[in-house]
């Protein structure tokens, strides 16, 4: 216990103020990632066998959200031009991605996923959804549902 007067000292696991939750979400998000990382290489090589791993989070955006400029690109998934120049470059030489001139500024361009882009993603898209339904066979969907909106909660801080 500290002093009298501030009541008793917090759960921690190494004595400096750090609560046992928190280290475990930090063990257990260590886990996912891996785990996602490995994933999505696995998905990216599906999608095209020269796809990046991280390149295959783009195509999600571009089908989620259609047609982008680079810098909002890089803005959502946090990352410098630089890094998201050499991606969609790479997409777009491998025939996944396309780009057109932003009716709205004719300086910038817009990107969007080619027709085989598109095709290419859903159908590994849609046999991950299979993967999921049949890793979370035993769960309630409430449950489901409850950790898509947990995780989008945590994927919006991070944005902000």
């Amino acid at each position: 216990m500290r002093g009298s007067d501030s009541g008793p000292e917090p759960d921690t696991a190494d004595g400096r103020g750090v609560d046992q939750e928190f280290l475990a979400l930090e063990r257990e998000l260590a886990v996912f990632l891996r785990r996602a990382r490995a994933t999505s290489g696995e998905m990216a090589r599906e999608v095209h066998p020269e796809l990046e791993p991280a390149a295959y989070g783009l195509l999600v955006r571009l089908e989620e959200a259609g047609r982008q400029r680079a810098t909002e690109l890089a803005a959502y998934f946090g990352v410098g031009k630089a890094t998201m120049s050499r991606q969609l470059h790479s997409l777009e030489k491998l025939g996944l991605v396309a780009r057109e001139p932003d009716p709205a500024d004719g300086r910038a361009w817009l990107v969007h996923l080619t027709a085989e882009g598109l095709d290419r993603f859903r159908g590994v898209r849609d046999a991950r959804r299979e993967s999921y339904v049949r890793r979370l066979a035993g769960w309630d969907q409430a449950e489901v549902a409850e950790l898509a909106r947990l995780l989008h909660q945590l994927n919006s801080h991070a944005e902000s």
